[in-house]
C-alpha cells in the first residue's frame, strides 16, 4: 500500500465518526480560520483552492463572504468529503464549490478541476496533519496565479503561553496525529526568498496560532 493510501485510510478511520461533530467541536480551538477567510478577498470571478478542505466548513464560509469567486477543495479522506459534499448541498452552493478526493502532496491532484492557476490558495490547520506537508505547500505554490496569494493558518509553538498548556495541548493533538510544525516559519521565509514573494506572517493569540500570507508578484510589478 502506498503512503498516500496509508494516510487516506488513517484519516478515514480517525474521522469516520468525528466528521459528524467536527465543526461543532473544532470551533473552540482552531482559532484564526475566520481571520484567514476574511483576508482572502479574491477578485471577482476568481478561483480559490483549499488543500485539506475537510468538512467544507471553510469553503462554505468563504463562498458566503466572497460570493464572486469559484471555490475548489481537495481532501485525502473520502469520509470527510462525503460530509463536505452534503454540507455544500445543504448550503445551496453546489454550483460554486467543487470537491475532489486526493493527496494535497500530489501536484497533479488539482488537474481535474480544469483551472490552470488559482488566485488564492489556502491551508487551514492542515499542514500540521499532513505527513509530507512541505510537498503539499509545493502543490499550492506551483498552481498559484501571478499576483495571487497563499494563506496559511495553523498551530503555533505556544511561545507566549504557559509551558504546562503547551505540553497538554501537544500531547492531546498527538492523539489525533497532529504535529504543529516548528519549522513552518523558516520554510515560508525560504519560499518567499526563492520565489521573490512578499511574506506577511504573525502570531495570533500569544503564539497559539501562526498566520501567513505569501503574495506572488505579477510580471509588471517584479
Amino acid at each position: 500500500m502506498t503512503a498516500t493510501a496509508d494516510t487516506a485510510r488513517l484519516m478515514d478511520a480517525i474521522y469516520a465518526n468525528q466528521r459528524h461533530v467536527y465543526d461543532l467541536t473544532r470551533k473552540y480551538y482552531l482559532l484564526g480560520r475566520d481571520h484567514l477567510i476574511s483576508r482572502l478577498a479574491p477578485p471577482e470571478g476568481g478561483t480559490v483552492l483549499e488543500l485539506g478542505c475537510g468538512t467544507g466548513r471553510n469553503l462554505i464560509a468563504a463562498a458566503r463572504k466572497h460570493p464572486g469567486a469559484v471555490y475548489y477543495g481537495v481532501d485525502i479522506s473520502e469520509r470527510m468529503l462525503e460530509t463536505a459534499a452534503e454540507n455544500v448541498r445543504k448550503a445551496g452552493l453546489d454550483g460554486q464549490i467543487r470537491l475532489k478526493q486526493g493527496d494535497a502532496a500530489d501536484p497533479s491532484i488539482v488537474n481535474g478541476f480544469g483551472v490552470e492557476a488559482f488566485d488564492r490558495v489556502f491551508y487551514s490547520y492542515t499542514l500540521s496533519m499532513m505527513p509530507i506537508w512541505r510537498q503539499a505547500l509545493d502543490t499550492g505554490f506551483a498552481r498559484l496565479a501571478a499576483g495571487g496569494r497563499v494563506h496559511i493558518v495553523d498551530f503555533g509553538q505556544q511561545d507566549r503561553l504557559p509551558g504546562a498548556f503547551k505540553r497538554l495541548l501537544f500531547a492531546w493533538l498527538g492523539k489525533f496525529h497532529v504535529s504543529p510544525r516548528a519549522d513552518l516559519p523558516a520554510v515560508l521565509e525560504n519560499q518567499a526568498i526563492c520565489s521573490a514573494m512578499t511574506l506577511n506572517m504573525k502570531d495570533l493569540y500569544r503564539g497559539y496560532a501562526v498566520y501567513a500570507e505569501l503574495e506572488a508578484h505579477s510580471p509588471a510589478t517584479k
